[in-house]
């Protein structure tokens, strides 16, 4: 495997928390990358942001703002992601969609393949820089874009059930399925058009749970205890 795309979830990277960040599972993170990139493989990131906001939840709100504030905790996800793997010695850049100031720099396939070249992590901040579209949706779209060989999804949950495991204590967890099940079964993998972005773009994804030990990097060499969703 030599190009990944790695999804974190927001909530994961709060640890118990459940809102803002827990430095040492975001350290953790960071040092399992580490060994990833000292290996070779291109990681290219994307950060949910439900540690800080969750847009659908908000009936007040109008949608279109409700999601421009969930783009802008992703950045400030990737903003704080990005340092602290920089202090393990990590290379970074964050870029967006839409122009950030000085924050971060704007997206370009162009600019992401050189920053690979260099060994540099790209932080994929600011969704599709649309309303509308999740944090999903901008994980498949980047990973077609980037040309990545697969998806990293790691999440607080540690792969895909037949049900919420959180409200059915019998649900079962698939070790593969298709993506086309998933989308047959309606399955809460993501949501239905990244999955369908997936399957026409023929995307595998690995999902699993962030806070196993040394889930990231064993994912990446293809040993996981979660669930392969084939293409």
């Amino acid at each position: 495997m030599k190009r990944v795309l790695l999804k974190l979830s927001g909530e994961a990277l709060a640890g118990s928390k459940k809102t803002g960040f827990d430095e040492p599972t975001v350290t953790e993170v960071a040092n399992q990358v580490k060994q990833l990139v000292d290996d070779g493989i291109e990681v290219g990131i994307v950060i949910g942001g439900g540690n800080f906001w969750r847009g659908r939840s908000s009936e007040t709100i109008d949608r279109t703002k409700a999601d421009q504030i969930g783009m802008l905790a992703t950045v400030m996800n990737c903003i704080y992601v990005s340092e602290i793997f920089r202090s393990v010695g990590i290379m970074t850049q964050i870029l967006t969609p839409f122009a950030c100031g000085s924050f971060t720099k704007l997206f370009s396939k162009d600019r992401v393949n050189k920053y690979f070249e260099k060994g540099v992590v790209s932080f994929f901040a600011g969704g599709t820089g649309h309303p509308y579209f999740s944090t999903d949706t901008s994980t498949v779209l980047r990973a077609v874009e980037i040309e990545a060989d697969m998806i990293l999804l790691a999440k607080a949950v540690d792969g895909v059930y037949d049900s919420d495991p959180k409200d059915n204590p019998d649900a079962k967890k698939y070790d593969e399925i298709s993506i086309q099940e998933v989308i047959d079964q309606k399955l809460a993998v993501v949501d239905m058009t990244a999955s369908i972005l997936c399957m026409e773009n023929k995307m595998p994804m690995l999902v699993f749970g962030l806070n196993e030990k040394d889930s990231i990097v064993n994912a990446a060499k293809g040993k996981i205890n979660g669930t392969k969703v084939t293409v």
